[in-house]
């Protein structure tokens, strides 16, 4: 997977760019299809906002963490990030499952008219 990192107001740092590959290292076995991610980390007001975005299975997924010190704000990203994917997962195997049919229950009224009660 293809990570493309970029600061605005922020000095992406070698240790900054292994922080990001382990944390997102899970994402990629847990996602194979997943082929790149653009990662946006800007400090704007005192706060770090970290943008991530990507492709999936024909979708389009953002997240987005913010938080007053950068590694936080890179970990709520990931964890919204994980969570838009599964979601999106989650679409497209319910899109492949037999849908049951819809049968309306019998109502009790009904059942009652048709018992024999006058033994």
């Amino acid at each position: 997977m293809k990570i493309n990192l970029s600061g605005h107001h922020v000095d992406v740092t070698d240790v900054v760019k292994q922080h990001v590959e382990e944390k997102f290292t899970k994402l990629a076995s847990h996602f194979p299809t997943l082929i790149s991610l653009d990662i946006i980390i800007a400090k704007e007001h005192g706060e770090f906002d970290v943008e991530i975005s990507t492709n999936y299975e024909g979708s389009r997924i953002a997240a987005k963490g913010v938080d007053a010190v950068m590694y936080p704000a890179i970990a709520s990203a990931a964890k919204k990030l994980d969570a838009a994917l599964k979601h999106r997962k989650g679409q497209l195997k319910a899109d492949l499952h037999a849908k049951p049919e819809v049968t309306a229950p019998e109502i009790a009224y009904e059942k009652i008219q048709e018992m024999d009660l006058t033994k």
